[in-house]
């Protein structure tokens, strides 16, 4: 069996409907000499019969025996057992544009150590407008999204694996590039779109529900609109020059102060909470985002 170049690790949690729409959007980048580890996190849903389904001999199926709770040990599961030089990382619920990975290892092949993309955030149905999120110049904690990411395999022998959230101060992929950063390796932005993003933790019992629709929405732009790139990008700058304001539509201006008084004391109430139950401020936000995601508590 030869060496891909590029393991994908793909962690999934129960939420079988949306992985063909992840797992196809994988499939559909320019680079195709690559494995994809789709990695479930003690899934007992039909998640292993959609992956079979895809048709794929490059795309594995491993599941774990206990369930974790975190993207963070399907992740080092999958990287114990990725095969390809580099190492890419997709949420079971976004999806990459055409070419993500082609533009990654370009910038890995001159000399990076890590890569990170342009992601649109999308909020959302029935909020006032899609979010936007544009990466900035990578600082020390700064939690860049796995699905926009791409490293050297190697770098993990250098810095350890992910951690668990419950015993760390910030979210563990923040933490993973953080010490990828310590250890003197070299980060660079890519200046284009190449991720949809669709957070699960803005979707209110979203893993109850399980709804695909939006990713197969987005996913069929990607495959028919070839201009899709430069119009969200066009759009993503038109809002970012207008201001927070102008991005919250219509709404009045008492309404938006309101919510952002709103989030700032339920932030402040998380990290309280855990400052008195000497419980890292991580583990509390995660638990946090796991309740209103529509997943129990980890014991």
């Amino acid at each position: 069996m030869s060496t891909p170049l590029v393991s994908v690790i793909i962690a999934t949690y129960n939420w079988s409907s949306v992985l063909p729409y992840a797992i196809g959007s994988v499939l559909q980048q320019t680079i195709t000499d690559i494995e994809i580890l789709v990695v479930g996190d003690c899934c007992t849903d039909d998640s292993e019969d959609v992956v079979a389904r895809v048709g794929d001999p490059r795309v594995r199926w491993i599941n774990l025996p206990v369930n974790s709770g975190h993207q963070s040990e399907p992740n080092n599961t999958g990287l114990r057992q990725a095969r390809g030089k580099y190492v890419a990382y997709c949420g079971h619920d976004d999806l990459w544009m055409p070419h993500h990975l082609e533009c990654a290892v370009a910038a890995l092949d001159a000399g990076a150590d890590l890569t990170y993309s342009v992601i649109r955030t999308v909020r959302p149905e029935g909020t006032a407008h899609d979010a936007t999120a544009v990466p900035f110049p990578y600082t020390p904690g700064l939690s860049i999204p796995p699905s926009s990411v791409v490293h050297h395999h190697e770098l993990i022998k250098r810095v350890g694996e992910w951690q668990d959230y419950r015993k760390i101060q910030i979210d563990p992929e923040a933490d993973l590039w953080q010490r990828m950063h310590q250890a003197g390796c070299t980060f660079a932005f890519i200046p284009r779109l190449t991720v949809i993003k669709l957070p699960a933790s803005m979707r209110r019992n979203v893993y109850k529900t399980r709804p695909s629709h939006e990713q197969a929405a987005w996913l069929k732009r990607i495959q028919s609109e070839p201009d899709l790139e430069m119009s969200e990008l066009t759009a993503m700058l038109l809002i970012a020059e207008q201001g927070f304001l102008h991005k919250s539509g219509t709404r009045p201006y008492r309404t938006v102060c309101a919510e952002f008084l709103k989030e700032t004391r339920e932030r402040i109430r998380i990290r309280l909470a855990g400052a008195f139950a000497g419980i890292p401020h991580s583990s509390n936000m995660i638990e946090y985002r796991r309740r209103f995601k529509g997943l129990d508590r980890n014991p």
